[in-house]
């Protein structure tokens, strides 16, 4: 028997069993499945499966999150399962026949930007390492003085020196380190030339040589274009072919105009290699793609491409520094995590890196750093909020590490989304600190690595200043994730003390024995509960449910049934019977009330597999037989069959747990004292 087989065989039935399979892969800590109807997988029932920390949606797929022992878990899948996993590609492939026309472009643009991610990070940590030591003026340092005369700015402020002004040693660190950032972000079209033709599954090679001749040192460089004349540009700058002429203008840092040479020399080969035989298609087919492409960039392509990218960059550009800046922030702030969701966030690396290539700056990257750390401050209050809850620990902490490291999808498909309220908590946080940061001017030199470490790629005059946006980032999501759980604000599945627990008693009956227990009942009065279940009893806190492990409903114990019996704990009264019998209320004739909850999410098997022997309003004796249930049922279906037992009227009797724990315990032994205060 397989370490997961039980958990994959859960897994197979929610997900709506092999005939909603149509293709299934795995990565470094997903399953991922391509479904024939995302409908039929039972969401709930995958939550509550041992090995599951997650699942989400997305590009046409649907990942469940397993974590470093996805691979076996994966085989013992495929052996409960019958089915053989197909490649990451293929996966892919069948991915986009659920997907439409923009999930596909989007899907794409992805596909392109994803490998070139490690580099840029790195670029980003560069730019900020370069940033601290000759951006970033400290008055310990001294003062600038220039031909022995203190420099001060035009309003009288002191100019103070920095690192590279005061230290040569660093000085050339900082003058080294611009040698990888200038190949990352310079030559940028070389790697999303090279990444589309990978993405195409055509010659690579071809790519990166087409990608070179974008930026080639025999061009004019991108960025001294707007310096240079165009009686310069048409006499030292251009290619004289008699009858028109062509600039030499090179595309250093140019997005757009990249992907689309890539694409038109992808597609070109892919026609070539269709019509030219195969004896001298090596020859042919590289010729005929490439000098066309390359003639096409520099004449069409790259003039067009680059009048779309400075389109889009001026409108981006404008919309955050123009007198309505706050509010384009503060909408960016809140629709950016949705757009993680949807995958079109992938869009913003292209329009970042073109706001650098024309601005020198990007002033939408620091929004994006702001989600992100708003995103894993609601992780961290829900943490907080259910901490002794272990099994959503080991998703909360290390999603909140990742969050606050530029990494939100385990943080908002582990987290956040699976309660909703979180989610749109960070929104909020992120909306209000990206306004702030927005009014204040902030932008940064490059993209860099997210979360907390972000603000090593702010521009040096501006990383005081971001440090303010952050705090708020963290502050606002965490108050906001506390009050709308507090306050039941989209919070419909995480109440104050709710949960499935609909705990709805017999009126009269509760409020008589309430009143004779405050009245009649002297202070210090015992009373004695036993076990209503065989099985191990354990701390409340383990308990997998917060609304119980926190002692939202009450304070008491979990027991782990070995049969499927309940009794009476107590002489007293059956005061809220459910429908679904799932949960009984009992109140002592001492005036003790008890709430006995069986299994987890048990609610939804609607009574199948209970049997009850009293109802609600009859008398019981203690040891009384109360109901039977079906424990390899309950385990059948996926659920948890974990019993809270309870005191809910802790104010009037403070509960107190009789023995050692855990332990196993016997029906009828003494399991609580309940003493009247």
């Amino acid at each position: 028997m397989g370490k997961f087989e039980k958990q994959a065989q859960e897994l197979l039935d929610a997900i709506g069993g092999k005939e909603n399979i149509s293709a299934v892969t795995h990565c470094a800590t997903r399953m991922r499945f391509v479904l024939n109807d995302d409908a039929k997988a039972d969401k709930k029932r995958i939550e509550n499966i041992s090995t599951t920390k997650g699942m989400f949606t997305n590009a046409g797929q649907f990942q469940v999150i397993i974590g470093n022992d996805v691979a076996t878990f994966y085989n013992d899948f495929s052996a409960v399962s019958g089915i053989e996993g197909v490649s990451k590609e293929a996966a892919k492939s069948a991915a986009k026949s659920n997907q439409n026309v923009i999930q596909k472009l989007v899907g794409t643009l992805s596909e392109i930007f994803t490998p070139l991610l490690p580099a840029i990070i790195v670029g980003g940590l560069i730019l900020g390492f370069r940033n601290i030591l000759e951006g970033v003026q400290i008055q310990a340092l001294g003062q600038v003085v220039e031909d022995g005369v203190k420099k001060v700015t035009s309003e009288g402020v002191p100019v103070w020196n920095t690192i590279t002004q005061v230290s040569p040693f660093w000085n050339g660190v900082n003058s080294f380190l611009w040698l990888p950032g200038e190949a990352i972000f310079h030559f940028l079209p070389v790697g999303i030339a090279w990444s589309v033709t990978r993405k195409m599954g055509t010659t690579q090679i071809l790519g990166i040589v087409l990608g070179i001749t974008l930026v080639s040192p025999q061009l004019l460089n991108a960025y001294a274009v707007n310096s240079t004349s165009a009686a310069e540009i048409a006499k030292n700058w251009s290619w004289d072919f008699g009858f028109f002429t062509m600039d030499k203008i090179g595309y250093q840092a140019q997005v757009i105009p990249a992907m689309a040479a890539g694409f038109l020399l992808a597609y070109l080969e892919k026609f070539f290699r269709k019509h030219i035989p195969e004896a001298v298609s090596m020859i042919f087919v590289p010729l005929f793609a490439l000098i066309p492409t390359i003639i096409a960039s520099h004449a069409i392509i790259g003039p067009i491409g680059w009048k779309i990218g400075q389109g889009i960059s001026f409108v981006v550009n404008t919309g955050l520094t123009s007198s309505l800046s706050w509010l384009f922030g503060g909408i960016f702030g809140i629709l950016y995590a949705p757009l993680v969701i949807t995958g079109l966030h992938h869009t913003t690396l292209a329009i970042d890196a073109q706001l650098i290539a024309d601005y020198g700056s990007t002033n939408l990257w620091p929004l994006i750093d702001l989600s992100n750390i708003a995103q894993g401050a609601s992780v961290l209050a829900i943490y907080l909020l259910h901490k002794k809850n272990k099994k959503e620990a080991e998703i909360s902490v290390p999603a909140t590490i990742s969050a606050w490291l530029g990494v939100t999808e385990p943080a908002m498909f582990g987290i956040n989304l699976k309660y909703l309220y979180p989610f749109i908590a960070a929104m909020i946080g992120s909306g209000v600190a990206g306004m702030v940061s927005t009014l204040m001017g902030v932008r940064a030199n490059a993209i860099g690595v997210g979360g907390l470490p972000g603000i090593l790629a702010i521009r040096g005059e501006d990383m005081l200043k971001f440090i303010l946006p952050m705090v708020i980032a963290i502050i606002v999501p965490i108050v906001l994730t506390f009050f709308f759980r507090q306050a039941g604000i989209f919070n419909k599945n995480d109440l104050v003390g709710a949960g499935d627990v609909n705990y709805t008693s017999d009126s009269a009956t509760l409020e008589g024995a309430q009143n004779i227990a405050k009245t009649e009942i002297s202070k210090g009065t015992l009373v004695n509960v036993t076990s209503p279940l065989a099985g191990e009893v354990r701390e409340l806190a383990t308990a997998t449910d917060p609304v119980f492990s926190q002692g939202l409903m009450g304070q008491g114990v979990v027991i782990e049934p070995s049969e499927g019996l309940l009794t009476a704990p107590f002489d007293g009264v059956v005061s809220a019977f459910f429908p679904t019998k799932h949960a009984i209320g009992l109140i002592s004739d001492a005036g003790t009330e008890i709430l006995i909850h069986i299994g987890m999410d048990t609610v939804k098997l609607d009574g199948k597999g209970f049997e009850a022997f009293v109802q609600q309003g009859d008398q019981v004796k203690q040891g009384q037989k109360l109901l039977t249930f079906d424990i390899d049922l309950i385990k059948g279906q996926g659920l948890i069959v974990e019993t809270p037992v309870i005191v809910t009227n802790q104010d009037i009797f403070q509960p107190d747990v009789v023995g050692q724990l855990p332990r196993h315990i016997k029906s009828g032994e003494q399991l609580l004292t309940a003493t009247k205060i």
